[in-house]
Protein backbone atom coordinates (compact mmCIF):
# COMPACT_ATOMS: atom_id res chain seq x y z
CA UNK A 1 0.00 0.00 0.00
CA UNK A 2 1.59 3.44 -0.68
CA UNK A 3 2.13 5.70 1.97
CA UNK A 4 3.55 9.05 1.68
CA UNK A 5 5.28 9.76 4.77
CA UNK A 6 7.17 7.35 7.36
CA UNK A 7 5.97 7.30 10.53
CA UNK A 8 7.34 9.88 13.54
CA UNK A 9 8.79 6.53 14.85
CA UNK A 10 11.17 6.93 12.22
CA UNK A 11 14.43 8.47 13.54
CA UNK A 12 15.80 9.37 9.82
CA UNK A 13 14.42 8.86 6.19
CA UNK A 14 16.61 7.11 3.77
CA UNK A 15 18.27 9.37 1.66
CA UNK A 16 18.18 9.01 -2.58
CA UNK A 17 21.57 9.01 -3.93
CA UNK A 18 22.29 10.91 -6.90
CA UNK A 19 24.97 9.91 -9.40
CA UNK A 20 26.32 12.73 -11.77
CA UNK A 21 26.75 11.77 -15.07
CA UNK A 22 30.45 13.46 -16.85
CA UNK A 23 30.63 12.76 -20.73
CA UNK A 24 33.78 14.78 -21.94
CA UNK A 25 33.28 17.29 -25.14
CA UNK A 26 34.50 15.75 -28.39
CA UNK A 27 36.55 18.97 -29.63
CA UNK A 28 37.90 21.66 -27.06
CA UNK A 29 37.12 24.21 -29.35
CA UNK A 30 33.41 24.20 -29.16
CA UNK A 31 32.24 27.09 -27.19
CA UNK A 32 30.46 26.08 -23.94
CA UNK A 33 28.18 27.06 -20.80
CA UNK A 34 27.43 26.10 -17.62
CA UNK A 35 24.76 23.26 -16.65
CA UNK A 36 24.05 20.68 -14.06
CA UNK A 37 21.65 18.21 -14.49
CA UNK A 38 21.77 15.62 -11.50
CA UNK A 39 20.74 11.75 -12.79
CA UNK A 40 18.65 10.51 -9.45
CA UNK A 41 18.66 6.74 -9.30
CA UNK A 42 17.12 3.82 -7.66
CA UNK A 43 18.70 3.41 -4.25
CA UNK A 44 19.46 0.21 -2.22
CA UNK A 45 17.88 0.23 0.72
CA UNK A 46 19.08 -2.69 1.79
CA UNK A 47 21.85 -5.42 1.56
CA UNK A 48 19.51 -8.10 -0.54
CA UNK A 49 17.82 -5.72 -2.57
CA UNK A 50 18.51 -5.80 -6.03
CA UNK A 51 15.50 -3.75 -7.44
CA UNK A 52 12.93 -1.36 -6.54
CA UNK A 53 9.63 -0.90 -7.19
CA UNK A 54 8.26 2.94 -7.60
CA UNK A 55 4.88 3.01 -5.05
CA UNK A 56 3.97 6.70 -4.97
CA UNK A 57 5.58 9.90 -6.26
CA UNK A 58 5.04 12.99 -3.79
CA UNK A 59 6.27 15.36 -6.57
CA UNK A 60 5.32 16.22 -10.40
CA UNK A 61 7.11 16.55 -12.80
CA UNK A 62 8.43 20.39 -13.12
CA UNK A 63 7.91 20.77 -9.23
CA UNK A 64 10.52 22.42 -7.08
CA UNK A 65 12.55 20.14 -5.07
CA UNK A 66 14.37 21.31 -2.14
CA UNK A 67 17.43 19.46 -0.50
CA UNK A 68 16.03 16.92 2.12
CA UNK A 69 12.69 17.40 1.04
CA UNK A 70 10.60 13.23 0.45
CA UNK A 71 10.58 12.96 -3.22
CA UNK A 72 9.23 8.97 -3.68
CA UNK A 73 8.19 6.03 -1.86
CA UNK A 74 10.25 3.33 -2.85
CA UNK A 75 9.04 -0.61 -2.26
CA UNK A 76 12.20 -2.69 -1.29
CA UNK A 77 12.04 -6.20 -0.96
CA UNK A 78 10.88 -5.90 3.04
CA UNK A 79 9.10 -2.36 3.07
CA UNK A 80 8.19 1.13 1.70
CA UNK A 81 10.55 3.90 2.56
CA UNK A 82 10.57 7.46 2.00
CA UNK A 83 13.17 8.71 -0.09
CA UNK A 84 14.90 12.04 0.17
CA UNK A 85 16.85 13.95 -2.48
CA UNK A 86 20.70 15.78 -1.98
CA UNK A 87 19.83 18.54 -4.20
CA UNK A 88 17.86 21.07 -4.80
CA UNK A 89 16.41 21.69 -7.91
CA UNK A 90 13.57 21.09 -10.36
CA UNK A 91 12.44 17.83 -10.89
CA UNK A 92 12.41 18.00 -14.83
CA UNK A 93 11.45 14.06 -15.85
CA UNK A 94 10.48 10.93 -14.59
CA UNK A 95 11.80 8.05 -15.73
CA UNK A 96 10.11 5.28 -13.98
CA UNK A 97 6.37 6.00 -12.91
CA UNK A 98 4.29 4.74 -10.49
CA UNK A 99 3.80 0.90 -10.42
CA UNK A 100 6.81 -0.01 -12.21
CA UNK A 101 10.36 -1.35 -10.82
CA UNK A 102 13.80 -0.70 -11.50
CA UNK A 103 17.25 -1.97 -10.56
CA UNK A 104 19.58 -0.70 -8.03
CA UNK A 105 21.53 2.10 -9.96
CA UNK A 106 19.76 2.67 -12.39
CA UNK A 107 17.75 6.00 -13.47
CA UNK A 108 14.39 6.65 -11.57
CA UNK A 109 14.35 10.54 -12.49
CA UNK A 110 16.51 13.53 -13.69
CA UNK A 111 16.64 16.92 -11.78
CA UNK A 112 17.51 20.15 -13.26
CA UNK A 113 19.22 23.22 -11.23
CA UNK A 114 16.98 25.89 -13.18
CA UNK A 115 14.08 25.85 -15.43
CA UNK A 116 16.54 26.64 -18.15
CA UNK A 117 17.80 23.26 -18.41
CA UNK A 118 14.65 21.21 -17.92
CA UNK A 119 14.15 20.32 -21.45
CA UNK A 120 17.74 19.43 -21.62
CA UNK A 121 16.78 16.70 -18.81
CA UNK A 122 14.06 15.68 -20.46
CA UNK A 123 16.16 15.06 -24.12
CA UNK A 124 18.12 13.02 -21.39
CA UNK A 125 15.59 11.00 -20.14
CA UNK A 126 14.04 10.42 -23.61
CA UNK A 127 17.35 9.00 -24.54
CA UNK A 128 18.05 6.94 -21.62
CA UNK A 129 14.48 5.51 -22.09
CA UNK A 130 15.01 4.77 -25.85
CA UNK A 131 18.56 2.78 -24.75
CA UNK A 132 20.59 5.62 -26.67
CA UNK A 133 22.95 8.13 -25.22
CA UNK A 134 25.88 7.32 -27.25
CA UNK A 135 23.84 8.16 -30.32
CA UNK A 136 22.89 11.38 -29.30
CA UNK A 137 23.93 14.51 -31.55
CA UNK A 138 25.66 16.19 -29.03
CA UNK A 139 28.59 15.60 -26.63
CA UNK A 140 26.92 17.09 -23.33
CA UNK A 141 29.34 17.36 -20.05
CA UNK A 142 26.49 17.17 -16.86
CA UNK A 143 27.29 18.91 -13.77
CA UNK A 144 29.31 20.79 -15.50
CA UNK A 145 29.54 22.34 -18.68
CA UNK A 146 27.71 21.83 -21.59
CA UNK A 147 28.25 21.93 -25.16
CA UNK A 148 27.11 21.66 -28.52
CA UNK A 149 28.71 19.72 -31.04
CA UNK A 150 28.68 18.32 -34.65
CA UNK A 151 26.83 15.02 -35.42
CA UNK A 152 27.95 12.36 -33.99
CA UNK A 153 30.87 10.40 -35.52
CA UNK A 154 30.88 6.45 -35.09
CA UNK A 155 33.70 6.03 -32.86
CA UNK A 156 34.44 2.09 -31.46
CA UNK A 157 33.22 1.71 -28.29
CA UNK A 158 36.16 1.82 -25.24
CA UNK A 159 37.31 -1.40 -23.46
CA UNK A 160 36.31 -2.26 -20.21
CA UNK A 161 39.43 -1.49 -19.11
CA UNK A 162 39.10 2.04 -20.45
CA UNK A 163 39.61 4.84 -17.71
CA UNK A 164 36.54 7.16 -17.64
CA UNK A 165 37.41 10.66 -17.81
CA UNK A 166 36.26 12.60 -14.92
CA UNK A 167 34.93 11.83 -11.35
CA UNK A 168 31.83 9.66 -11.47
CA UNK A 169 29.63 7.56 -9.61
CA UNK A 170 30.80 3.63 -9.33
CA UNK A 171 28.23 1.64 -9.66
CA UNK A 172 28.61 -2.39 -9.58
CA UNK A 173 26.91 -5.69 -8.90
CA UNK A 174 28.07 -7.16 -5.27
CA UNK A 175 29.97 -10.21 -6.89
CA UNK A 176 31.80 -7.76 -8.86
CA UNK A 177 33.34 -5.54 -6.10
CA UNK A 178 33.98 -9.29 -4.48
CA UNK A 179 36.01 -10.01 -7.80
CA UNK A 180 37.91 -6.24 -8.06
CA UNK A 181 38.95 -7.39 -4.11
CA UNK A 182 40.12 -10.28 -4.85
CA UNK A 183 41.98 -9.85 -8.47
CA UNK A 184 43.22 -6.75 -7.06
CA UNK A 185 41.54 -4.69 -9.72
CA UNK A 186 40.82 -0.67 -9.59
CA UNK A 187 36.77 -0.31 -9.99
CA UNK A 188 37.00 3.30 -10.53
CA UNK A 189 39.01 2.31 -13.27
CA UNK A 190 36.33 -0.07 -15.01
CA UNK A 191 33.92 1.06 -17.56
CA UNK A 192 30.88 -1.14 -16.89
CA UNK A 193 28.95 -2.55 -19.78
CA UNK A 194 25.92 -3.80 -18.13
CA UNK A 195 22.29 -2.02 -17.45
CA UNK A 196 23.15 1.68 -17.20
CA UNK A 197 27.35 1.47 -17.20
CA UNK A 198 26.77 -0.66 -14.24
CA UNK A 199 29.99 -3.38 -13.68
CA UNK A 200 29.39 -6.63 -13.88
CA UNK A 201 31.77 -9.44 -13.04
CA UNK A 202 32.73 -10.14 -16.38
CA UNK A 203 33.91 -6.58 -16.78
CA UNK A 204 36.19 -7.18 -14.29
CA UNK A 205 37.29 -10.34 -15.43
CA UNK A 206 38.20 -8.54 -18.55
CA UNK A 207 39.95 -5.66 -16.84
CA UNK A 208 42.32 -8.50 -14.85
CA UNK A 209 42.95 -10.67 -18.22
CA UNK A 210 40.82 -13.44 -17.23
CA UNK A 211 39.52 -14.76 -20.29
CA UNK A 212 36.21 -15.68 -19.87
CA UNK A 213 34.90 -19.64 -20.12
CA UNK A 214 34.05 -21.18 -23.33
CA UNK A 215 31.37 -23.62 -24.02
CA UNK A 216 32.23 -26.69 -25.36
CA UNK A 217 31.39 -26.90 -29.06
CA UNK A 218 28.19 -29.06 -29.65
CA UNK A 219 29.68 -32.29 -32.55
CA UNK A 220 28.94 -30.90 -36.00
CA UNK A 221 26.79 -33.83 -37.03
CA UNK A 222 24.82 -32.94 -33.84
CA UNK A 223 24.65 -29.22 -35.10
CA UNK A 224 23.47 -30.62 -38.51
CA UNK A 225 20.97 -32.71 -37.10
CA UNK A 226 19.24 -31.57 -35.02
CA UNK A 227 17.88 -27.92 -34.38
CA UNK A 228 19.08 -25.18 -31.43
CA UNK A 229 18.80 -26.58 -27.73
CA UNK A 230 16.35 -24.48 -26.09
CA UNK A 231 17.74 -22.25 -23.39
CA UNK A 232 17.11 -24.28 -19.65
CA UNK A 233 14.12 -21.58 -19.11
CA UNK A 234 12.78 -22.04 -22.02
CA UNK A 235 12.62 -25.69 -21.86
CA UNK A 236 11.20 -25.08 -18.63
CA UNK A 237 8.67 -23.52 -19.71
CA UNK A 238 7.71 -25.87 -22.03
CA UNK A 239 7.68 -28.96 -20.12
CA UNK A 240 5.30 -26.97 -17.55
CA UNK A 241 1.71 -28.63 -17.92
CA UNK A 242 -0.69 -26.11 -19.08
CA UNK A 243 -2.60 -23.54 -16.81
CA UNK A 244 -6.38 -24.89 -16.31
CA UNK A 245 -9.24 -23.51 -18.08
CA UNK A 246 -10.26 -20.71 -15.90
CA UNK A 247 -7.25 -20.13 -14.06
CA UNK A 248 -4.83 -17.07 -14.01
CA UNK A 249 -1.12 -16.43 -13.70
CA UNK A 250 0.23 -13.88 -10.46
CA UNK A 251 3.42 -12.47 -10.04
CA UNK A 252 4.99 -12.59 -7.29
CA UNK A 253 4.56 -9.49 -5.53
CA UNK A 254 8.56 -7.89 -4.40
CA UNK A 255 8.58 -9.29 -1.09
CA UNK A 256 7.27 -12.85 -2.26
CA UNK A 257 9.80 -12.62 -4.53
CA UNK A 258 12.58 -12.49 -1.81
CA UNK A 259 11.16 -14.77 0.20
CA UNK A 260 11.42 -17.27 -2.33
CA UNK A 261 15.02 -16.12 -3.15
CA UNK A 262 16.34 -16.65 0.51
CA UNK A 263 14.00 -20.41 0.57
CA UNK A 264 15.98 -21.50 -2.23
CA UNK A 265 19.06 -20.57 -1.02
CA UNK A 266 18.28 -22.29 2.39
CA UNK A 267 17.88 -25.59 0.66
CA UNK A 268 21.63 -25.59 -0.14
CA UNK A 269 22.11 -25.71 3.92
CA UNK A 270 22.55 -29.18 5.45
CA UNK A 271 19.71 -29.01 8.15
CA UNK A 272 18.46 -31.60 11.00
CA UNK A 273 15.18 -31.32 12.87
CA UNK A 274 15.02 -32.12 16.25
CA UNK A 275 11.56 -31.99 18.15
CA UNK A 276 11.11 -31.65 21.97
CA UNK A 277 7.69 -31.90 24.26
CA UNK A 278 7.15 -29.32 26.65
CA UNK A 279 4.72 -29.26 29.67
CA UNK A 280 2.99 -25.57 29.45
CA UNK A 281 0.31 -25.51 32.69
CA UNK A 282 2.93 -22.90 35.09
CA UNK A 283 3.57 -21.09 31.56
CA UNK A 284 -0.26 -21.08 31.13
CA UNK A 285 -1.06 -19.67 34.33
CA UNK A 286 1.55 -17.00 33.80
CA UNK A 287 0.25 -15.89 30.60
CA UNK A 288 -2.88 -15.79 32.03
CA UNK A 289 -1.95 -13.07 34.72
CA UNK A 290 0.56 -11.54 32.12
CA UNK A 291 -2.27 -11.05 29.23
CA UNK A 292 -4.44 -8.39 30.53
CA UNK A 293 -0.87 -6.11 31.02
CA UNK A 294 -0.58 -6.89 26.88
CA UNK A 295 1.99 -9.09 26.98
CA UNK A 296 1.77 -12.06 24.28
CA UNK A 297 2.64 -15.76 24.30
CA UNK A 298 5.19 -14.64 21.30
CA UNK A 299 6.80 -11.76 23.81
CA UNK A 300 7.18 -14.96 26.44
CA UNK A 301 8.62 -17.58 24.47
CA UNK A 302 10.88 -15.29 22.77
CA UNK A 303 12.13 -14.36 25.53
CA UNK A 304 12.58 -18.11 27.32
CA UNK A 305 14.45 -18.67 23.68
CA UNK A 306 16.78 -15.62 24.41
CA UNK A 307 17.61 -16.92 27.95
CA UNK A 308 18.32 -20.43 27.11
CA UNK A 309 20.26 -19.10 24.09
CA UNK A 310 22.79 -17.40 26.34
CA UNK A 311 23.76 -20.69 27.96
CA UNK A 312 24.03 -22.47 24.63
CA UNK A 313 26.03 -19.56 22.18
CA UNK A 314 26.55 -22.25 19.64
CA UNK A 315 22.74 -22.45 18.80
CA UNK A 316 22.57 -18.74 18.21
CA UNK A 317 25.99 -18.48 16.02
CA UNK A 318 25.87 -18.31 12.29
CA UNK A 319 27.85 -19.77 9.18
CA UNK A 320 27.85 -17.84 5.85
CA UNK A 321 30.74 -18.77 3.98
CA UNK A 322 30.46 -23.00 4.62
CA UNK A 323 34.47 -22.48 6.10
CA UNK A 324 33.86 -20.61 9.04
CA UNK A 325 30.42 -19.43 11.60
CA UNK A 326 30.57 -16.42 13.84
CA UNK A 327 29.24 -16.19 17.54
CA UNK A 328 27.13 -13.41 17.54
CA UNK A 329 27.70 -11.39 20.34
CA UNK A 330 23.90 -10.65 20.54
CA UNK A 331 20.98 -12.85 20.87
CA UNK A 332 18.41 -10.78 18.69
CA UNK A 333 15.48 -13.22 18.03
CA UNK A 334 13.42 -12.99 15.00
CA UNK A 335 9.66 -13.47 15.05
CA UNK A 336 7.58 -14.58 11.62
CA UNK A 337 4.74 -12.51 11.33
CA UNK A 338 2.08 -13.21 8.25
CA UNK A 339 1.51 -10.46 6.34
CA UNK A 340 -0.65 -9.38 3.37
CA UNK A 341 1.29 -10.97 0.01
CA UNK A 342 4.15 -11.84 1.98
CA UNK A 343 6.35 -12.79 5.28
CA UNK A 344 8.54 -10.82 7.16
CA UNK A 345 10.81 -11.09 10.52
CA UNK A 346 10.90 -8.62 13.10
CA UNK A 347 13.77 -8.79 14.95
CA UNK A 348 13.59 -8.16 18.84
CA UNK A 349 17.25 -7.06 19.77
CA UNK A 350 19.39 -7.64 22.71
CA UNK A 351 15.53 -9.75 23.83
CA UNK A 352 17.83 -11.53 26.60
CA UNK A 353 18.78 -8.20 28.10
CA UNK A 354 15.42 -7.17 27.96
CA UNK A 355 12.27 -7.65 30.50
CA UNK A 356 8.98 -8.88 29.59
CA UNK A 357 7.10 -5.48 29.61
CA UNK A 358 9.63 -3.84 27.53
CA UNK A 359 10.16 -6.84 25.27
CA UNK A 360 6.37 -6.45 24.64
CA UNK A 361 6.35 -2.76 23.49
CA UNK A 362 9.07 -3.40 21.43
CA UNK A 363 7.22 -6.01 19.64
CA UNK A 364 4.16 -4.08 19.45
CA UNK A 365 6.17 -1.45 17.91
CA UNK A 366 7.47 -3.29 15.29
CA UNK A 367 4.25 -5.24 14.28
CA UNK A 368 2.88 -2.13 13.71
CA UNK A 369 5.69 -0.66 11.83
CA UNK A 370 5.45 -4.00 9.68
CA UNK A 371 1.92 -3.92 8.98
CA UNK A 372 2.27 -1.15 7.06
CA UNK A 373 5.82 -1.60 5.56
CA UNK A 374 7.98 0.98 7.20
CA UNK A 375 9.96 -1.47 9.36
CA UNK A 376 13.79 -0.13 8.76
CA UNK A 377 16.56 -3.15 7.16
CA UNK A 378 17.94 -3.42 10.46
CA UNK A 379 14.67 -4.39 11.91
CA UNK A 380 14.21 -6.99 10.15
CA UNK A 381 17.46 -8.47 8.92
CA UNK A 382 19.99 -8.57 12.06
CA UNK A 383 17.93 -11.76 13.92
CA UNK A 384 20.31 -14.30 14.77
CA UNK A 385 17.67 -16.97 15.89
CA UNK A 386 14.06 -17.20 14.49
CA UNK A 387 10.98 -17.88 15.99
CA UNK A 388 7.73 -19.28 14.49
CA UNK A 389 4.95 -19.83 16.48
CA UNK A 390 1.24 -21.46 14.96
CA UNK A 391 -0.20 -22.54 18.12
CA UNK A 392 -2.88 -19.70 17.81
CA UNK A 393 -3.75 -21.25 14.96
CA UNK A 394 -4.12 -24.56 16.61
CA UNK A 395 -1.43 -26.01 14.69
CA UNK A 396 0.35 -29.00 17.05
CA UNK A 397 3.07 -29.77 14.74
CA UNK A 398 5.07 -28.40 11.76
CA UNK A 399 8.48 -27.99 10.76
CA UNK A 400 10.44 -24.18 10.06
CA UNK A 401 12.44 -23.43 6.69
CA UNK A 402 15.73 -22.24 8.04
CA UNK A 403 16.17 -18.80 7.10
CA UNK A 404 20.00 -17.89 5.49
CA UNK A 405 22.41 -16.59 7.54
CA UNK A 406 21.00 -18.03 10.60
CA UNK A 407 21.89 -21.16 12.76
CA UNK A 408 18.74 -22.86 13.99
CA UNK A 409 14.84 -21.38 14.13
CA UNK A 410 12.22 -23.15 16.39
CA UNK A 411 8.45 -23.62 14.95
CA UNK A 412 5.98 -24.00 18.05
CA UNK A 413 2.47 -25.77 17.82
CA UNK A 414 -0.39 -25.37 20.20
CA UNK A 415 -0.25 -26.36 24.25
CA UNK A 416 -3.14 -29.46 24.35
CA UNK A 417 -4.23 -31.66 26.95
CA UNK A 418 -1.77 -34.42 27.26
CA UNK A 419 -2.60 -38.11 29.26
CA UNK A 420 0.73 -38.65 30.82
CA UNK A 421 2.11 -40.81 33.54
CA UNK A 422 4.59 -39.95 36.15
CA UNK A 423 7.52 -42.48 37.47
CA UNK A 424 4.98 -43.78 39.87
CA UNK A 425 2.78 -44.64 37.30
CA UNK A 426 -0.36 -42.82 37.86
CA UNK A 427 -1.84 -41.13 35.29
CA UNK A 428 -3.11 -37.39 35.13
CA UNK A 429 -3.73 -34.86 32.11
CA UNK A 430 -1.54 -31.78 31.67
CA UNK A 431 -1.00 -29.61 28.84
CA UNK A 432 1.41 -30.32 26.76
CA UNK A 433 3.04 -28.61 23.53
CA UNK A 434 5.66 -29.84 21.20
CA UNK A 435 8.88 -27.82 20.17
CA UNK A 436 10.71 -28.47 16.79
CA UNK A 437 13.90 -26.67 15.81
CA UNK A 438 15.93 -26.87 12.35
CA UNK A 439 19.28 -26.38 12.74
CA UNK A 440 22.45 -25.83 10.35
CA UNK A 441 24.33 -29.38 10.62
CA UNK A 442 27.73 -27.65 9.59
CA UNK A 443 28.19 -25.44 13.10
CA UNK A 444 25.00 -27.57 15.20
CA UNK A 445 25.34 -30.79 16.54
CA UNK A 446 22.24 -33.38 17.69
CA UNK A 447 23.23 -33.09 21.59
CA UNK A 448 23.65 -29.28 20.99
CA UNK A 449 20.71 -28.75 20.07
CA UNK A 450 19.20 -31.40 22.71
CA UNK A 451 21.32 -29.35 25.25
CA UNK A 452 19.68 -26.31 24.30
CA UNK A 453 15.88 -27.67 24.06
CA UNK A 454 16.41 -29.57 27.24
CA UNK A 455 17.25 -25.71 29.07
CA UNK A 456 14.53 -23.93 26.89
CA UNK A 457 11.91 -26.54 28.71
CA UNK A 458 12.82 -26.03 31.75
CA UNK A 459 12.88 -22.35 31.53
CA UNK A 460 9.08 -22.92 30.39
CA UNK A 461 8.22 -25.17 32.87
CA UNK A 462 9.60 -23.15 35.57
CA UNK A 463 8.87 -19.62 34.16
CA UNK A 464 9.69 -17.49 36.85
CA UNK A 465 12.50 -16.22 35.94
CA UNK A 466 10.88 -14.85 33.24
CA UNK A 467 9.40 -11.82 35.59
CA UNK A 468 12.89 -10.63 36.95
Amino acid sequence: MATSHLASSFTSSQLLPVRRLRAVPRRARVPAVQAKIREIFMPALSSTMTEGKIVSWHKSEGDWLTKGESVVVVESDKADMDVETFYDGFLAAIVVPEGESAPVGAAIAFLAETEEEVPLAKAKADSNSSGGGSAAPAAVEIDGKVAAAPAAVAVPAPAATAVADGPRKTVATPHAKKLAKQHKVDINKVVGTGPYGRITPADIEAAAGIQPKKPAPAPVAQAAAAPATPAPAAAASASLPPPLPGSSVVPFTTMQGAVSKNMMESLSVPTFRVGYPIVTDALDALYAKLKPKGVTMTVILAKAAAMALAQHPVVNASCKDGKSFSYNGSINIAVAVAMDGGLITPVLQDADKLDLYLLSEKWKELVKKARAKQLSPNEYNSGTFTLSNLGMFGVDRFDAILPPGQGAIMAVGASKPTVVADKDGFFSVKSKMLVNVTADHRIIYGADLAAFLETFAKIVENPDNLTL
